[in-house]
C-alpha cells in the first residue's frame, strides 16, 4: 500500500509540474517541467531523507557520544527485527523526534536534545519504538516524499504568483491566465494540506500501537506524548516547516499557527486514550 502511495505522490508531482509548465511556457515549458519533475522524483527517492535531516541540521552520532540513546535504538531495532538505523541528534530545546529514509535498510531516527532532557528512559523507549514502527511499516519514504511534494506545491504556487504579477505567461489573453494562476495560488496550499492530512493521521495511530507492542510499555509512550504535546505548545520549534511537520511524533508547529487548525496529527487525547486501552487489554 505504501509503495502505491509513493508512486501516486511522484505521479502527482509530475502532473503538477507539467500543468504549470504548460501554463507558463507552453510546449517548451512542459518539456522543461517534465525534465525537472524527473530529476525531482529521482532526488526525492534517493536523497529526500538527507534533505530533511540537513534542513534541521541533524548530526549523526555514535554510541560513544550518546550511549543511552544509542542503546535504546539498538535494543528496540533488534526487538522489531529491523536493521540498526542511523542515529541523529538535532540541537533544539523543543522535544521531538522523527524517522526518515527510503527503506528499513537505509533509515534514520532523529531526536532533539530537548527530548532527552524531559523524558525518562521508559518514555524515550516509547518514542523510539513509535519511530521504528514507521520504519517497519515503510511509512518513512511516503512521509519524506510527501514533504518534498508539499514543498514543491508551495514553490509552484509562488511561481504562479510571480507570473501573475509580472506577466510571465505565454498567451496574450492575460485575463484568462491570471484567473488560472490565481486559482493555483489559492488551491495549491489547500491541496498540500490535504495531502498531509490524508497520509499522516491514520499512520500515527498505527505507529502508536506498533510502538507500544515493540517497547512492551504502552503507558511509557502515552506519558511521552502528553509531555511532548505540552512542551511543543510552550516551546514550538522555530525552524519547523509546515511541509515536514507531519514527520514528527507530535506537531512541532506553534499552537497559534493556522496549520494547527488542520493538524496533520490526530488529537493527543485520542492517541493517549487508545494507548491506555492497549495497556488495559481492551485493544
Amino acid at each position: 500500500m505504501n509503495g502505491f502511495k509513493t508512486a501516486a505522490l511522484m505521479a502527482v508531482m509530475m502532473v503538477l509540474f507539467l500543468f504549470v509548465g504548460n501554463l507558463l511556457g507552453g510546449q517548451a515549458g512542459m518539456t522543461i517541467a517534465f525534465v525537472f519533475s524527473l530529476l525531482l522524483n529521482f532526488g526525492s527517492y534517493w536523497f529526500s531523507d538527507k534533505i530533511v535531516l540537513s534542513m534541521y541540521r541533524a548530526k549523526e552520532v555514535s554510541r560513544a557520544e550518546y550511549p543511552v540513546l544509542y542503546r535504546i535504538v539498538e535494543n528496540l531495532a533488534s526487538k522489531a527485527n529491523l536493521p540498526m538505523p542511523k542515529v541523529y541528534v538535532i540541537d533544539s530545546q523543543t522535544p521531538n523526534a522523527f524517522a526518515t529514509g527510503r527503506n528499513p535498510e537505509h533509515s534514520a531516527v532523529a531526536v532533539t536534545t530537548g527530548i532527552m532532557n524531559i523524558l525518562s528512559e521508559d518514555e524515550l523507549e516509547g518514542v523510539i519504538a513509535h519511530e521504528l514502527t514507521h520504519i517497519k511499516n515503510r511509512d518513512i519514504l511516503v512521509g519524506t516524499i510527501a514533504a518534498t511534494l508539499v514543498g514543491t506545491i508551495t514553490l509552484i504556487a509562488r511561481m504562479a504568483g510571480w507570473a501573475a504579477m509580472f506577466g510571465g505567461s505565454r498567451n496574450d489573453d492575460r485575463d484568462g491566465n491570471i484567473f488560472y494562476e490565481l486559482a493555483l495560488i489559492i488551491i495549491a496550499p489547500i491541496a498540500a494540506m490535504l495531502i498531509q492530512l490524508a497520509i499522516s493521521r491514520s499512520r500515527e495511530f498505527m505507529a502508536d500501537e506498533g510502538g507500544a507492542l515493540i517497547s512492551g510499555n504502552p503507558m511509557g509512550l502515552a506519558s511521552a506524548l502528553d509531555k511532548l504535546s505540552k512542551a511543543n505548545e510552550v516551546i514550538p520549534m522555530r525552524t519547523a516547516k509546515e511541509s515536514t511537520a507531519h514527520m514528527f511524533i507530535v506537531s512541532p508547529l506553534s499552537g497559534k499557527s493556522f496549520a494547527k487548525l488542520f493538524s496533520t496529527h490526530p488529537p493527543i487525547e485520542e492517541r493517549i486514550k487508545r494507548l491506555k486501552e492497549i495497556a488495559d487489554g481492551r485493544r
